[in-house]
């Protein structure tokens, strides 16, 4: 659940990110159109596969009870550090991209 966790925060943050205002607040300036189609595509992409990594894990009936907790606790963790820690924000989405590979090696 771990690796779903990670992977959903940066998911959710990369899809922050694509909105112009919020990329403002976080790192300083408006995005391109090229960068907001890489941040929406990057984020769709970890989303599916946090999905896919809570699934795998306890199959399809227990694996989405699971995979709809860590969408509702990522999201409310974004939703709480932006307004106040914008900076914070980009630097947990870093950090959990850089764990990723460990929690995933650590799931085997």
């Amino acid at each position: 659940m771990l690796l779903a966790l990670l992977l959903c925060y940066s998911g959710f943050t990369a899809l922050c990110l694509a909105m112009p205002r919020h990329h403002e607040d976080v790192l300083g300036h408006k995005p391109s159109a090229s960068r907001r189609q890489g941040l929406k595509i990057a984020g769709w992409l970890l989303l599916g596969l946090s999905l896919w990594a809570a699934v795998s894990r306890k199959g399809w009936s227990f694996g989405l009870v699971d995979w709809c907790a860590v969408l509702m606790l990522s999201a409310l963790t974004l939703v709480l550090l932006l307004p106040y820690r914008p900076r914070l924000v980009i630097t947990m989405a870093g950090l959990s991209l850089l764990a990723s590979p460990v929690a995933a090696w650590a799931l085997n």
